[in-house]
């Protein structure tokens, strides 16, 4: 029988409803081993489990030195495992599945995140389901960071949340889910294939900010960024990558100040599906000729965490720019 890790981090499917306020779910730090297999005892039918909880945080508060932790807690027990199960809160998930696909390289097993909408504890929880899938494809040839949700397999970087309220929270805009998982489980063929010798490199800045363009944006407010430290903006644009270039609202002049300072600029789209094209309009071309690099496919959570690693692992910005156009870990293609 295969072994699995099971890693508590929190989130919802560890929370509890609160009898005394309707509604409201609270964090429970103390479910361990036994509740999970008491709860759902299937697991103990795919895999010999252990669990580890290396930190208990709700996911709006994860930070990048908690995805050094969770890096660090797969490297300390990859040669004891077979796969490693992930439960986190759906909220950031996305950004944390992305963050460890640049980290753990090349991979020889599954590293899988999943959660659940409504705690474990709650009668109509979609938490069994998504356990008991995730501990199954944790056992099976699939060497990628994942997110298992709603008897779907996304790869990590290109997924992102969809919805609040749905059991089927999660989709992946630009590649297609890498397994359906029904009676039987249907694997794709971009199933990304076994490393070599695994490597954990989690290192990531903070040092990044997320500039949304809106009509009426007014690039006077964003001259402070200039001097606060910031080494990344991730542009995210209307489009294929366009922003306002006239009058007083173009953003061209803060861009142009921006990579005067060292700052690395990358453009993704507010529309979550399809590619980023900066020749098609003209302010792609004009963002093209400051120096602004394209996100392509990736999604804002990919994108982000990529630059956030990259800048940890780089003094230059032309490397980062240069990796940053370079496919790492399946986030572009």
């Amino acid at each position: 029988m295969k072994r699995v890790l099971i890693i508590q981090t929190g989130g919802t499917i560890l929370m509890h409803s609160d009898r005394r306020v309707p509604g409201e779910v609270r964090p429970d730090p103390e479910l361990s081993k036994g509740y999970l297999l008491s709860e759902v005892p299937e697991l103990n039918q795919i895999a010999d489990l252990q669990v580890t909880s290396p930190f208990y945080e709700d996911s709006s508060n994860i930070t990048p030195s908690n995805w050094v932790q969770l890096a660090n807690c797969i490297a300390e027990e990859y040669d004891n495992f077979d796969g490693f199960v992930i439960l986190h809160g759906t909220d950031t998930m996305a950004f944390s599945a992305s963050a460890l696909s640049y980290a753990l390289q090349p991979l020889t097993k599954p590293v899988i995140f999943t959660g659940s909408q409504v705690p474990l504890t709650t009668l109509r929880s979609d938490a069994h389901r998504n356990l008991i899938n995730a501990v199954e494809i944790a056992t099976m040839d699939v060497p990628e960071v994942c997110i298992v949700f709603g008897d779907k397999l996304f790869r990590g970087n290109r997924a992102s949340k969809m919805s609040i309220g749905d059991f089927d929270a999660f989709a992946s805009p630009n590649l297609p889910a890498l397994a359906e998982i029904g009676l039987q489980i249907q694997f794709s063929k971009n199933i990304r294939r076994k490393g070599t010798t695994f490597h954990n490199t989690a290192a990531y800045s903070s040092n990044v900010y997320i500039l949304k363009v809106y009509p009426g944006i007014q690039p006077s407010y964003l001259g402070s960024l200039l001097g606060s430290g910031v080494r990344g903006i991730l542009i995210e644009g209307f489009g294929s990558g366009n922003f306002p270039i006239k009058d007083q609202c173009s953003l061209a002049p803060f861009f142009q100040e921006c990579v005067q300072h060292g700052i690395v600029l990358a453009m993704c789209s507010q529309a979550p599906f399809d590619a980023i094209d900066l020749s098609k309009y003209e302010s792609g071309r004009v963002a093209k000729k400051i120096g602004i690099v394209s996100a392509g496919a990736m999604t804002l959570e990919a994108s982000i965490t990529k630059m956030m690693y990259l800048l940890a692992h780089h003094g230059d910005a032309e490397m980062v720019k240069s990796q940053f156009v370079t496919d790492l870990a399946g986030e572009l293609y």
